[in-house]
């Protein structure tokens, strides 16, 4: 089964040689990276572009002008050929059996949109001891999802490609991966979670998961500019989200 693994660059020449080797270590060996730069001043895109010559499951795309993640994914997105769709961004990891054991899962309960709890590591790469749904059981609906029941990190997430119409990300600068999930939720389907973590977030110093109050009105805005929820489904299933992230309550 190819799996189509969407990275979106900006500036990671000092994380994505190991976001890449992550990838190149798992045991389910059939993808393609479909990695895209959005005009890295670094050595970003050079780095890829030598990977790229190397293994020729990189397909490395440039955009002409800095146009942000969600446009970037959906770039990638539109060139995948894969049976399932795989989001890893540049700075996080995955382990070795990532790929295999999840989609054995999604085999197994016939799921269409899947994800794992998920390890954070600094930006040195140094483990937190801290995991994000770890104690998640069963499938989500968009009910669920609004109230973040689940945090449903992007770098686990699964998706059956034909199992959806639109899988563009909706246009906005922070919070599309989280409005994109909510998009396919809002079919009637479920989020099904593989209850191992696979994967390595990294908290980087300038992340807006480092900063409780941008992070808090992302979620605002995907709620009102993209679900259109009025104001008093707006404040009630935020006060959801707020709760449990004071509380803590996804690790």
């Amino acid at each position: 089964m190819l799996v189509s693994i969407i990275t979106p660059t900006f500036n990671s020449q000092q994380f994505i040689l190991e976001t890449y080797q992550s990838i190149v270590a798992q045991t389910h060996q059939d993808w393609e990276w479909l990695v895209t730069d959005d005009c890295s001043s670094d050595d970003t895109w050079q780095i890829i572009t030598r990977l790229s010559q190397q293994d020729a499951r990189i397909k490395p795309v440039r955009n002409q002008v800095n146009a942000g993640a969600a446009v970037t994914r959906n770039n990638a997105i539109a060139r995948a050929d894969g049976e399932v769709l795989a989001f890893l961004d540049s700075d996080d990891l995955w382990l070795p059996r990532k790929l295999e054991l999840h989609l054995a899962f999604m085999e197994q309960e016939q799921a269409d949109l899947s994800f794992t709890p998920y390890w954070l590591i600094d930006e040195q790469g140094n483990d937190l001891k801290q995991g994000i749904d770890l104690r998640k059981r069963g499938l989500f609906s968009y009910q669920d999802m609004l109230k973040k029941n689940a945090t449903m990190g992007c770098c686990t997430v699964l998706v059956r490609k034909n199992a959806f119409a639109d899988l563009s990300m909706p246009l906005i600068r922070a919070g599309q991966d989280y409005a994109l999930w909510l998009k396919l939720l809002k079919t009637g389907k479920h989020a099904y979670i593989f209850n191992e973590p696979l994967s390595k977030y990294r908290i980087v110093s300038n992340s807006i998961s480092r900063n409780k109050v941008k992070k808090a009105m992302k979620i605002w805005q995907v709620y009102r500019d993209i679900e259109k929820l009025n104001i008093f489904k707006t404040c009630y299933v935020f006060s959801h989200y707020a709760i449990k992230a004071f509380f803590k309550l996804n690790q």
